[in-house]
């Protein structure tokens, strides 16, 4: 009787602190989507993650004079390396993770409800939506919600 008391104890027990734990958990589908890092040297960052490391261009956003000022670079279906030139606004390293939220909405009011500070929702012409929220150590969380159109959508789309 007392093994029976003990197990059903330890059930119970188990089952509350598991149920607590999860509580606590962000609504939805979430997942580190990428890192984002500043490069001293654009093309040899480039050319590293992709001849070195094997990850495949997923895309290239360029400027109006053919530059490319930012780059993301697939090391799985749902893995990114964002690079960016360092500047004097964008020092070199890494400066923040991306995290793919699948209701980015319900993600910003939970955590402001916790008292994060999360910048106001951007919506994108390009099928997405990002906020961004910062750890207690600066860095930055790039949260996107981005549909299928999406560059980071119809690059996960056609992975391989």
């Amino acid at each position: 009787m007392e093994s029976e008391v003990f197990f059903t104890g330890v059930l119970l027990g188990t089952a509350i602190a598991t149920g607590f734990a999860q509580s606590n958990r962000l609504t939805g589908e979430n997942y580190v989507n990428h890192v984002g890092m500043a490069v001293e040297n654009f093309d040899e960052a480039f050319k590293f993650y992709t001849e070195k490391m094997g990850f495949r261009e997923a895309f290239t956003v360029k400027d109006a004079a053919g530059k490319p000022t930012l780059a993301y670079v697939q090391a799985n279906k749902n893995t990114f390396v964002e690079l960016q030139q360092a500047n004097a606004n964008r020092p070199k390293g890494l400066n923040h993770f991306g995290l793919h939220v699948q209701n980015l909405k319900a993600v910003v009011a939970t955590l402001k409800e916790r008292g994060v500070t999360v910048d106001e929702i951007r919506v994108r012409p390009d099928d997405s939506s990002v906020a961004n929220a910062t750890d207690p150590n600066g860095i930055r969380i790039e949260m996107f919600e981005f549909g299928p159109g999406s560059p980071q959508g119809k690059a996960i789309d056609s992975w391989k």
